[in-house]
């Protein structure tokens, strides 16, 4: 299947970022290259450094962007190793930052990824497919505890105990391979009424489980402060999130690199010696246009923040 996505919200990023021409700058979520390459476009004798642990990704990439060759580099990786990949290639500071963290479209539809409710495969959900484990171990070997605490805390359903429940109960039975008999189960630990108001009964679990598999969030909290660290002042870092997770994790961040003094509110002066690290550019996340929802309803939940290096 061809690498298909829909870069979202791409002209606030590019303002966003502020292009230098001369400048380099990361997307460390490549993913199919849309972003790389309206980043590309704003740059005459600057660089792009294209990150994902994705090897489709990698590869669709390559694709797009080989009209810019000469100011590409593209590492398979995972944007947690971004200071290591880029000390590998001998870049010390960059001068603007992406993370776009929705699931790409070509996941989302390639059935034996596993990631989608909606089609019957196997429950896989590996971002990097070099990866061991997959969600069917997490669904077959958790704790039923786990399972709960897992539904609960990343997929912030209300019904996760009784799901957790249901399928320590089935694959007492059988084993739980694939997404239709997972879709099952869940099914049957929701009350109907409250699937017919809630939308598609397994949306929460499975991002709990995706995000659990992936450790998405842990990943996503050792990131951004060092990613930080990385940029040249003026330098900003644009980050794309899809769900309240995410973008709580985002927000305080920036808040914390905004304003990192540990004193006591009573305190006349600061003693503590933190410094800014820079300025939260978006108060409130930037939010598509009615437009490109109606265009691409999976941009529907997105939201961008924008911080910059002083």
């Amino acid at each position: 299947m061809a690498f298909e996505h829909t870069s979202i919200l791409c002209d606030e990023v590019i303002t966003g970022l502020a292009i230098r021409p001369n400048g380099i700058y990361v997307d460390a979520t490549l993913g199919g290259g849309g972003h790389a390459l309206a980043i590309c476009e704003h740059l005459v004798t600057g660089r792009l450094i294209g990150i994902d642990q994705d090897e489709a990704a990698v590869q669709a990439a390559t694709k797009r962007l080989q009209d810019f060759a000469d100011k590409v580099t593209i590492i398979r990786s995972n944007y947690c190793e971004i200071k290591e990949q880029l000390d590998q290639i001998g870049v010390q500071k960059v001068d603007g930052i992406l993370l776009d963290l929705g699931i790409s479209s070509h996941q989302i539809d390639t059935v034996a990824r596993g990631f989608s409710y909606r089609y019957d495969g196997p429950l896989d959900m590996r971002m990097d497919q070099r990866q061991s484990r997959t969600a069917k171990e997490i669904v077959n070997e958790y704790s039923e505890g786990k399972l709960y605490q897992v539904i609960r805390d990343y997929g912030e359903d209300k019904f996760a105990k009784n799901i957790a429940k249901h399928i320590v109960l089935e694959r007492r039975k059988n084993p739980i391979e694939t997404t239709a008999a997972l879709n099952e189960v869940i099914k049957r630990a929701i009350p109907m009424k409250f699937q017919k108001i809630s939308g598609h009964p397994s949306k929460r679990t499975y991002q709990a489980i995706r995000i659990e598999l992936n450790q998405e969030l842990e990943v996503l909290k050792q990131s951004l402060s060092e990613m930080i660290e990385l940029l040249n002042l003026g330098g900003r870092i644009c980050i794309i999130t899809f769900h309240s997770l995410e973008d709580r994790i985002v927000k305080n961040a920036f808040r914390k690199n905004e304003n990192p003094c540990t004193c006591p509110s009573h305190f006349p002066v600061c003693v503590c010696g933190k410094l800014p690290k820079g300025k939260v550019i978006t108060r409130k996340p930037i939010l598509p246009t009615k437009e490109e929802i109606q265009e691409n309803s999976r941009s529907k939940s997105a939201k961008l923040r924008i911080f910059e290096r002083v």
